[in-house]
């Protein structure tokens, strides 16, 4: 049977030789070829092009794509010196091999050497034919040929590098390298090289993982005819003989499997992903998740996202501790649910009041129980401090001052902010009240880092991204440069939680109502980190505090993105840095604007009226205010320009065009303000 096969295979070596040509080339000109676009498995790769995350393809193959030039030369060199050594000359047909295997069955009796081409084997691979059938092994012959003609050398290779198996779902060169060595294929040792050329010959006897032993025989084989062919020498293959083969498959990446889900959602037809997260990063943030929530109870969950504030770009997000179907309900990305921001909204109340001329760092407040309506808050502590300076104020996070200040504003300036800033906040009743600077509204963890995010770079939003080469515009202002200034000034003096370094890092705290969420989220002059801790589910965790659970984890985070924080920008030349007693007579007690608005003789802007369009012109800008008892404070965009004027008209002196919100107050605390465009 065997020296009848191989006869047949030498009449075919004959054939090619010259009989039959014009019919031989019609044949393979009409050879149909099995479907050449394979399925890949699609990748999700970081910002430096590292894997993060693959999925298999349909079946449940790793399938990676591997062009030739990515693949460590010396495989390849090994790959033809041991498969097809005349690969670049032959026509997908190599008769001198195919004539050597022949004479060597018929004299030996039995198979000896295979004829194969490295084409011949990409054509069973394609067909997942059979190699021991004579009509199996002519229909390969038969598309090798037609391949050649239709294909470059190196796409014939390429398909190889995809197809070839490895055991189990392992389908491809890249994909072997990865499960078996946990790298990329770019760079092997000699053993490695070897090992990936051996396997593919009798895949499922040769897994290192399941026969080691026979594994590793077929890879010394291997090495010995590179040292045969001059590949390596022979003190190389010694040393390569040596290397253990691995005994076990290593998990392919996984990393950031929450928004490599949602670009692969997002695009379902790409191949490739790249994202602007930073693998090591990330690795180190998902680490330190999981250390977060170890021996704390099966449902406490961690979400951390880190941001370029500069540029916009997300460079780290972990959804969960762990991304599995488990009571922590890991499988939920955290860092897109709604919850309740607790006091982490209470910089932006600020930031807006100082803005508005309401109020400055060093206003003085009263924190005593107050009633707003039917709306009586207190502090979390249930403690009054009675006056008090704002910047304390923020920094303990009470919540009557902010309560007050929110009542000034009025509620709908702080959702208008909140939206500006890019966020999209959900409301109880879709009715946003006074309790919203305390929390009582839905935003996710992404939300508070872009607003953070905008507060550290000096007021200006920028909408986050995670695509790279997806960077959004800058935005509109949402603040102030100088009321972004004290903020940040003032959550830099918040002290750090016991243990963590004393570096100015500006961050605050929150703890929603029940303590179902924990928040903490700081920034320095390059990066904002935001980080939540609570249960998906939505149930309270006691004695769970912002403070006391996610402060810590924040710094944690900052010592493994950085080692030491980047310094925030000074001042700026506007920025009134004075003590209370400094503060133009308005400002130095905080007034609220409905003990003003009560009041008939309060002042009012009476030029330029509000929404108007106004010529700026070089002396400035003439305002004229009504009512009201003298001497008068002119704000523009909440920087003193006019202080204590008797005055009732002024020229303000302004920087330049656009929108401007001016204020004015008078002797006994009370404002108005309109905005105006200048042109």
């Amino acid at each position: 049977m065997i020296r009848a096969r191989w006869t047949i295979l030498l009449a075919m070596v004959l054939w090619l030789g010259g009989y039959g040509r014009d019919r031989f080339d019609n044949w393979i000109d009409a050879t149909i070829l099995p479907p050449l676009g394979l399925e890949m498995s699609v990748e999700v790769l970081d910002r430096d092009g590292e894997l993060l995350r693959a999925y298999t393809v349909d079946d449940g193959r790793w399938r990676l794509a591997l062009p030739p030039d990515k693949v460590d030369p010396l495989y390849l060199q090994m790959l033809l010196a041991y498969e097809d050594k005349r690969f670049r000359d032959h026509s997908g047909v190599d008769p001198r091999s195919m004539l050597r295997a022949v004479l060597q069955a018929i004299w030996n009796g039995h198979v000896v050497s295979g004829g194969s081409t490295l084409t011949m084997q990409v054509a069973r691979l394609l067909e997942e034919g059979t190699t021991g059938e004579i009509g199996g092994k002519l229909r390969q012959m038969r598309v090798a040929l037609a391949l050649e003609r239709r294909l470059s050398k190196d796409q014939i290779l390429q398909l190889y590098l995809h197809l070839a198996p490895f055991g189990g779902n392992l389908e491809g060169v890249r994909a072997a390298s990865i499960s078996y060595f946990g790298k990329e294929p770019y760079r092997l040792t000699p053993a490695e090289a070897a090992l990936l050329v051996a396997i593919p010959q009798s895949p499922e006897s040769r897994r290192p993982d399941r026969a080691a032993d026979r594994a590793e025989a077929a890879r010394d084989r291997v090495l010995a005819r590179a040292v045969a062919e001059g590949v390596i020498d022979a003190d190389e293959a010694e040393a390569a003989k040596r290397e253990a083969v691995p005994g076990l498959r290593k998990p392919f990446p996984a990393l950031a499997p929450h928004l490599a889900d949602r670009a692969k959602s997002e695009d379902p037809t790409a191949l490739s992903h790249r994202l602007t997260i930073d693998g090591d990063l990330q690795k180190a943030l998902e680490e330190l998740a999981q250390d977060a929530v170890e021996g704390k109870g099966e449902q406490l969950q961690v979400a951390i996202l880190v941001a370029d504030h500069a540029s916009g770009e997300i460079i780290a997000s972990v959804g969960s501790a762990g991304y599995q179907a488990d009571q922590r309900q890991g499988f939920v990305d955290m860092t897109q649910a709604l919850r309740s921001p607790g006091s982490t909204l209470k910089p932006l109340v600020y930031a807006l009041a100082f803005d508005e001329g309401l109020a400055h760092p060093e206003t003085m407040i009263d924190d005593k129980p107050m009633s707003f309506g039917t709306y009586a808050p207190q502090n979390f502590d249930h403690l009054y401090r009675g006056t008090i300076r704002l910047r304390e104020a923020l920094q303990l996070s009470l919540n009557i001052p902010v309560v007050q200040l929110t009542e000034a504003l009025g509620p709908a300036k702080l959702v208008s902010a909140m939206e500006k800033s890019g966020m999209t906040p959900v409301f109880p009743g879709n009715q946003p009240g006074l309790a919203i600077a305390l929390g009582g509204v839905g935003v996710t963890l992404t939300d508070m880092v872009q607003l953070y995010a905008a507060i550290a770079r000096g007021g200006v939003v920028r909408p986050l991204t995670w695509r790279l080469g997806g960077e959004g515009e800058e935005g509109q202002r949402l603040i102030s440069e100088v009321a972004a200034w004290e903020v940040g000034d003032i959550l830099a003096g918040l002290a750090p939680p016991p243990g963590a370094p004393s570096n100015r890092l500006a961050y605050k705290t929150g703890t929603s109502y029940g303590h179902r969420d924990a928040w903490a989220i700081g920034f320095d002059g390059e990066h904002v980190i935001g980080v939540w801790m609570g249960r998906a589910d939505g149930t309270p965790v006691p004695g769970a505090f912002g403070a006391d659970v996610a402060a810590p984890i924040l710094f944690q985070a900052f010592n493994r993105l950085k080692p030491t924080l980047a310094p925030k920008p000074p001042a700026p030349a506007a920025t009134l840095l004075v003590s209370n007693a400094e503060l133009p007579l308005p400002l130095q007690r905080f007034r609220s604007r409905s003990a003003a608005f009560a009041d008939a003789d309060a002042p009012a802007v009476a030029f330029p009226p509000d929404g108007a369009e106004v010529e700026l012109v070089a002396a400035g800008l003439k305002v004229k205010v009504s009512g009201g008892t003298a001497p008068f404070t002119w704000l523009a965009d909440g920087v003193p320009v006019v202080v204590a004027s008797s005055e009732r008209e002024a020229m303000l002196t302004l920087p330049g065009t656009g929108f401007v919100t001016l204020s004015v107050i008078d002797a006994e605390g009370r404002s108005d303000r309109v905005q105006v465009l200048l042109r």
